[in-house]
């Protein structure tokens, strides 16, 4: 007989699966995995240390380019670091939209993860699927911020203005025929909230849709039941967090164990997996939808009945409502030297995290007391989960190297940075 020699493969760049800027080395036994290499770094863009030559205000639209499908939780850590060292109050009213934007973000972050997933593992329909839903959220930041995802709308000492009175209706188009535009704005007729409020609604028949097509589909679970476990020790070890440790089996999520915002307040569950691996991750990342749903209709029903100022009224922290800059010497300075300036934050080191889509997205600071970070060091969540490529990865197929790559729901701006 021959001797057979392992070879050595490259999965990636191009692959999609590794979104462009993976590249894997797979070592092969024909086409069974020996070891499985992540080479990562062809997108680091310096982010951390860009931070430390910006203020304090210029560095929050970066937190949004890290994890592009996660936006505004990354901004709420950044947040959530510079209110801690500031000793800033936040008022509740801003705590609650934020909670509903996270939740907002989650959907809009497990949709994408849904819907490339399938595409990863052979399914065409559901990704068109995800994404009509995705337009609707996306329509709501858009609302809210002025971009469709890069939001910067968080604030240290709140966010950055109160919701529209009135959601954004389609306008006539030579493309769209009277009828149909009439579809489109049924449900824009009222306030953003009305508009989420009738999303809340129809949410959970889309997820049964989703799953109608996968849950008990034979080639999905012949192709995510049994790949890539990862037992609740083990996940602990590697550091994982967020869906990937939950499918584990381990209940794990800051949202419960160190509540930040009004999470404390609201009424949600952790869904949490048996066996660790593929098929699991996808369970409890479709359970987490039907959770943040939830918890986004109870923001709506809280931010209805109460009224509130959103930012902090420290304008040392926050610029002065607009009104008041056009009329005031002082305002008009206060606005100035926090726009040149910055705001100067008192010294100190403060590490700040929350329960991003992804996992534990934190953000660890030290302050000099000037107008900009001294360090800033970012913790990823995909960082270690990528890491336990190879682990996760051996005496399986190639084929089930994309349906593990892809069911980290890995985004390599925040692991790069």
């Amino acid at each position: 007989m021959p001797e057979i020699n392992n070879f050595t493969m490259n999965f990636g760049p191009q692959h999609p699966s590794a979104h462009g800027v993976l590249r894997l080395v797979l070592e092969l036994d024909g086409e069974v995995i020996e070891r499985a290499d992540p080479h990562i770094g062809l997108l680091h863009r310096a982010t951390e240390k860009l931070a430390e030559n910006k203020t304090y205000l210029q560095n929050l639209p970066y937190m949004d380019r890290l994890d592009y499908v996660s936006m505004l939780c990354n901004e709420h850590a950044y947040c959530l670091a510079v209110e801690k060292l500031l000793g800033v109050e936040v008022p509740v009213r801003a705590q609650y939209i934020r909670t509903l934007f996270d939740e907002i973000t989650r959907v809009l972050n497990h949709l994408l993860w849904l819907g490339a997933y399938a595409l990863d593992v052979g399914a065409m329909s559901v990704f068109l699927y995800c994404f009509r839903e995705r337009e609707d959220l996306m329509d709501v930041y858009e609302a809210v911020s002025g971009a469709r995802m890069h939001a910067a709308y968080y604030r240290p000492g709140g966010v950055y203005r109160d919701l529209p009175a009135q959601m954004p209706l389609y306008q006539p188009s030579p493309y769209r025929n009277a009828k149909r535009l009439t579809e489109l704005n049924g449900n824009r007729q009222g306030s953003m909230l009305d508009f989420i409020e009738d999303f809340t609604r129809r949410f959970p028949t889309y997820v049964d849709e989703y799953e109608t097509l996968l849950t008990d589909n034979r080639i999905w679970k012949q192709r995510t039941v049994g790949i890539g476990v990862v037992g609740p020790e083990r996940a602990i070890q590697l550091g994982f967090t967020g869906p990937m440790l939950r499918a584990s089996g381990v209940a794990w999520d800051l949202r419960r164990t160190q509540p930040y915002a009004a999470y404390a307040e609201l009424d949600f569950d952790i869904p949490v997996g048996k066996t660790g691996d593929c098929y699991d991750r996808y369970l409890v990342r479709v359970a987490e939808m039907r959770q943040s749903n939830q918890i986004i209709a109870q923001c709506v029903d809280w931010l209805r009945k109460n009224p509130g100022p959103v930012i902090t009224d420290d304008f040392k922290v926050a610029t002065p409502p607009r009104e008041e800059m056009k009329t005031s010497m002082e305002a008009l300075i206060h606005h100035f030297k926090l726009f040149s300036e910055g705001m100067a934050v008192p010294a100190g080191e403060v590490y700040a995290a929350v329960e991003a889509p992804k996992g534990e997205f934190g953000i660890y600071m030290i302050s000099d007391g000037a107008n900009k970070p001294y360090r800033m060091k970012i913790r990823a969540p995909g960082f270690p989960h990528l890491a336990a490529m190879d682990e996760m990865a051996r005496g399986h197929m190639i084929a089930d190297v994309v349906a593990i790559l892809s069911t980290m729901d890995i985004v390599f701006g925040e692991i790069d940075r």
